[in-house]
């Protein structure tokens, strides 16, 4: 009895033992998909196996992009580079976390974030705007500490519109979670056609924010498909 007893003490603890490296292994997974995924899209990856994707009436899309990064990065080594966009992007995910919105890429030197996905709200217009801002603010801040260094400056263009899109998660090895639309077509077209230091906004964002932020328009640029896009500089936050 004492034999079986000392038996059944030992696969009792190595139960628990099991157990808690199960469980430990659970959090670990369940952390990391939280860091590529929107938990609410974790969470049914995980219960169902698939992430349904969903259409969305109204988001808004934000784009970064540094001026001149090939020729910035020539004169760095691969740890410098690596290192520099660290720094941003880090401070990126600050901002965006901030500001309630949805980091969904980096592309080389390219962020992109949306607001309004997963979770649907009617702030994403005004808080993509603030987050753009908020970003270019750093980007002075930080040319201005890499002056005093005798550092060249690294600039970024920002690009944002508001419409609707598709998001989902994409493959099965690799998990991403992406927006698909004519949406982020014109963000990026915001970006590519905006200037460093300042947020470019298209007409449709323009709309939802014009009440809170003074602007500038800047004449129209042709998106494929859609026609004739006006554009706005976004100048600063009207006093109320």
């Amino acid at each position: 009895l004492s034999f079986i007893a000392i038996i059944l003490y030992r696969n009792y603890r190595q139960k628990i033992k099991t157990n808690k490296i199960l469980d430990s292994q659970k959090v670990k997974i369940e952390n990391l998909l939280l860091n590529i995924l929107p938990a609410e899209v974790a969470e049914e990856l995980q219960k169902n196996g698939v992430a349904t994707p969903r259409f969305y009436k109204m988001a808004s899309v934000l784009f970064t992009d540094f001026k001149g990064f090939t020729k910035l990065s020539e004169n760095l080594t691969p740890q410098e580079v690596i290192s520099e966009l660290d720094v941003f992007f880090m401070t990126f995910d600050d901002i965006v976390e901030k500001y309630g919105l949805e980091k969904i890429k980096t592309i080389g030197d390219s962020y992109m974030c949306a607001g309004g996905i997963p979770t649907e709200n009617d702030s994403h217009p005004l808080n993509i705007v603030k987050a753009g801002l908020e970003m270019q603010a750093f980007i002075l801040k930080r040319n201005a500490e890499r002056a005093e260094r005798k550092l060249p400056e690294w600039n970024i263009r920002v690009g944002i519109n508001t419409g609707q899109l598709v998001a989902g998660v994409v493959g099965k090895k690799k998990y991403a979670y992406d927006i698909w639309g004519s949406t982020v077509n014109v963000a990026s077209r915001m970006e590519s056609n905006g200037e460093p230091g300042r947020v470019n906004i298209s007409a449709s964002t323009y709309e939802l924010v014009k009440d809170k932020y003074a602007c500038t328009h800047r004449g129209k640029i042709f998106a494929k498909n859609i026609g004739e896009i006006d554009m706005y500089f976004v100048e600063k936050e009207i006093d109320q």
